[in-house]
């Protein structure tokens, strides 16, 4: 009888839960956020092709008048951004992945909701999606990381969930799951890139979002490949010196990037301290003009992500020698003027154009070359080489090269390492930790003096 009983008591409680308004809420919640951060990230795309091909559209064929105008218009929007972001959504600036990361580290919710917000992601779609139309070396994959945070903490907070940190690593997850249709470079990104410190119990919530952001861009788009399906094959015997020269060469220029773009923005913020937006606004008005210009001179092919020439190298097409080094400016130049924006793409661009280099001098296949490019050079710059093997070979579709890209983002990463031991994404974060805790010391000692 007691056994019975027992029993009883049990499958009355199992019952109660089931039906339990306090169990099903943050749940349906949850579920709710990771399906809009999927839906959110198919418009997001959708709405950044379209800009970009506004801007070819607008800037006309080589030759015209037309091809000249980015010389006007992409220094005046790139102060637009640099603007609005300042003046109605602060805490958008740059890429979003510092900003996803540094929101895990505070524990304040007014701080989170200064860096993740549905004001941010407004702000910041709309004005990354001002960016590519003005032309800017930019990407939206950063973006959808801050984009996918927000919608996460915002979901917490209405279902009344207390794993704040757990959730903005699942909602950044998704984000570039969603993003690329890469759902293991999403989880492999969360611990690896947002998750230094990665807790196991997290492990269901990333997946959950992982998977239901996946489902509602695969219910939209279908299943593809980012870049299409790579269809050359690294022959180890033949090949294995380009592996290392994309690898080594691929992960010093990554670190170079990475290194350039944290001591120019120090200066920067340096110099911007005692009149923050006008020095902002002229900063934003001098990168967009040399934006312009490298892309004027570079017959049109640096603006926007570099999506089309990267999937060109990727099938076959040779880029031009100097494109990586164009495009390398370009990229950098967009991310130091402060407007929003992601690297992702262009850094996979500056990898590619790289490795399609490299493959000329070594005379092997540009698609091959432009591969092992991307690995290299993007595991220097973020300094993840797991997440760089693995978003490519997603983006890719082509399994038949997992070692040698796996070996090209390992020996990017060493060689990075030795350059710099400050991974870009987790130093920039630590200015928003900073202003954060500034911010606080300031408004305990006006408490204390009131």
């Amino acid at each position: 009888m007691a056994g019975i009983s027992r029993k009883y008591r049990l499958l009355r409680r199992s019952q109660a839960m089931w039906v339990s308004r306090r169990v099903w809420q943050p749940r349906l919640v949850f579920w709710a956020g990771a399906i809009s951060i999927g839906l959110i990230s198919v418009l997001f795309a959708l709405l950044a092709d379209r800009a970009q091909a506004l801007f070819h559209v607008m800037t006309g064929n080589e030759g015209g008048w037309r091809f000249y105008l980015p010389l006007v218009v992409t220094p005046l929007g790139f102060v637009l951004c640099a603007w609005l972001a300042h003046a109605f959504f602060p805490g958008s600036q740059g890429s979003g992945i510092p900003q996803a990361i540094a929101a895990r580290h505070l524990r304040d919710e007014d701080d989170r909701g200064r860096l993740l917000s549905l004001r941010l992601v407004v702000g910041k779609i709309a004005l990354t999606i001002i960016g590519l139309a003005c032309g800017a070396s930019i990407g939206r994959e950063g973006p959808t990381v801050q984009v996918g945070a927000s919608v996460m903490l915002q979901a917490a907070r209405w279902g009344g969930m207390a794993q704040a940190r757990g959730l903005i690593l699942a909602g950044s997850a998704a984000g570039i799951a969603a993003a690329f249709n890469t759902p293991l470079a999403g989880i492999v990104f969360a611990i690896e890139e947002m998750g230094r410190a990665y807790e196991a119990r997290t492990n269901g919530l990333v997946l959950t979002a992982v998977i239901l952001a996946g489902l509602a861009s695969l219910g939209l788009l279908g299943n593809y490949t980012y870049f299409g399906v790579a269809k050359d094959t690294v022959a180890f015997a033949a090949d294995w010196p380009l592996v290392l020269a994309c690898g080594i060469i691929g992960g010093g220029v990554g670190a170079l990037f990475s290194l350039s773009a944290l001591k120019v923005m120090r200066r920067i913020r340096r110099w911007n301290a005692l009149l923050p937006l006008p020095r902002a606004l002229a900063v934003a008005a001098v990168c967009g003009l040399a934006v312009a210009i490298i892309g004027v001179a570079s017959g049109g092919l640096t603006f926007g992500t570099g999506y089309v020439q990267a999937r060109g190298a990727i099938e076959g097409t040779p880029l031009p020698a100097f494109f990586f080094v164009e495009k390398f400016a370009a990229g950098l130049l967009s991310m130091v003027s402060g407007i929003p924006g992601g690297l992702f793409a262009p850094s996979l661009a500056v990898g590619a154009g790289l490795g399609s280099t490299l493959g000329l001098a070594f005379g092997t296949a540009t698609g091959t070359a432009a591969l092992l490019g991307m690995a290299g050079y993007f595991a220097g710059v973020v300094q993840a080489p797991m997440t760089a093997f693995v978003i490519i070979l997603e983006m890719t579709g082509n399994h038949d090269n997992v070692i040698a890209l796996m070996c090209a983002a390992m020996l990017g990463y060493g060689t990075a390492r030795l350059i710099s031991n400050e991974p870009l994404y987790h130093a920039l974060s630590r200015v928003f930790i900073a202003e954060a805790i500034r911010r606080r010391r300031a408004e305990t000692s006006e408490a204390v003096k009131a």
